[in-house]
């Protein structure tokens, strides 16, 4: 058998030690017989790999204890109605930074249902930068800022949070989850679709402040109600029961097999050191993020031929460097090197890019 290395946005490739473990445990997960993919949401075995699955959250992101882990489905967007009708409930105003394209979807959704105002954008340079904010550039009445930490299609990210002072700061962070320690206790809220960093997709992890439950606007439905969820522990429905049990596996490897947030911190910034240490020497190649903003997870670069992109797209899919075209509305390519992308797969994928360069310079 011959694994690529999948550089895909998301879902992305998981830990080999997991894929490994969900098949041993397809069959007969520890002795009950059955496989998690059909057992009862409501039985005693999946009982136990819920609430593990939680404390894992809680412990490797050192979530405090005013805050609830929820289990939701949906994806990440079902997250943009859900904020704007839990949150925007006391002024119906909220306040939103567009850095790319989700937080552009999330704005929209949320000015369905108040005044969602766009205080600050780097569309005009093609999200290719964070934007500086102040206290000042938000209202006063808002009653919730909301920002995506990092965003997948352009490659920025949040390094330092903006300054929203008492207004809750919510918070995508789909594509940078665990990557690296995060305080909890500076937001209001967080949510994230798990396909790119803890398991497939299916699965959306919100964690949310205990005060801010229970105001939800009147037209909101039973099921996007964060209360309704938070009261039955993520048992409302039928959750996404496997891939909660994949994303179990994937904190238990974070936690035992990497040691943590910290240490993943570390692996993580010598990936992306490898790599944007080749774009800044490149003659060929050149990244597309100002130096400052740059993610640790989703590398977009280009040659400045669009024709030498596809050639390089085809050639690196053929040599097993696959799903690393970039996103359909900026062109070039997007390497994502998330948790479970080893380092090797970024020196691998470095060394073919110098033999391209040199082949095609």
């Amino acid at each position: 058998m011959s694994r690529v290395y999948n550089f895909s946005a998301g879902p992305s490739m998981l830990p080999e030690s997991v894929l490994k473990k969900a098949a041993e445990e397809m069959l007969d997960y520890q002795g009950s017989g059955q496989s998690v993919m059909e057992m009862s949401h409501r039985s005693k075995v999946f009982d136990g790999i819920i609430k593990d699955a939680e404390k894992l959250v809680r412990e490797l992101m050192n979530v405090p204890d005013n805050y609830k882990v929820l289990f939701l489905q949906g994806g990440g967007s079902s997250q943009f109605t859900m904020v704007a009708q839990n949150l925007m409930n006391k002024n119906n105003k909220a306040d939103y930074i567009i850095t790319g394209q989700w937080a552009k979807k999330a704005w929209k959704e949320a000015a369905r249902y108040g005044d969602a105002k766009a205080v600050a954008s780097s569309e005009d340079k093609v999200f290719s930068y964070i934007p500086k904010t102040t206290r000042a550039d938000f209202r006063d009445d808002a009653d919730y800022v909301y920002i995506c930490m990092n965003n997948t299609i352009y490659g920025t990210v949040y390094h330092e949070l903006p300054d929203t002072g008492d207004i809750p700061l919510v918070a995508d962070i789909s594509s940078c989850i665990m990557s690296t320690p995060l305080d909890i206790s500076k937001f209001g809220l967080v949510f994230a679709g798990a396909q790119k960093n803890l398991a497939p997709a299916g699965l959306t992890i919100v964690i949310v402040r205990e005060d801010l439950l229970g105001n939800a606007m009147d037209i909101t439905p039973n099921m996007f109600n964060y209360k309704t969820h938070a009261d039955a522990d993520s048992l409302f429905n039928t959750p996404p029961c496997y891939t909660i049990y994949i994303a179990k596996l994937v904190m238990e490897w974070i936690k035992n097999d990497i040691g943590g947030l910290e240490k993943m911190q570390e692996r993580n910034e010598k990936k992306a050191a490898i790599l944007y240490d080749f774009l800044d020497n490149s003659k060929l190649f050149k990244g597309t993020v100002v130096k400052e903003d740059r993610s640790l997870m989703n590398v977009p670069f280009v040659t400045g031929d669009a024709d030498l992109d596809a050639k390089f797209v085809k050639e690196a899919t053929e040599a097993g460097f696959v799903n690393i075209k970039g996103h359909r509305t900026v062109g070039g390519m997007r390497a994502s090197i998330y948790n479970a992308m080893p380092i090797e797969g970024v020196e691998k994928l470095v060394e073919f890019m110098k033999d391209f360069e040199a082949k095609n310079s």
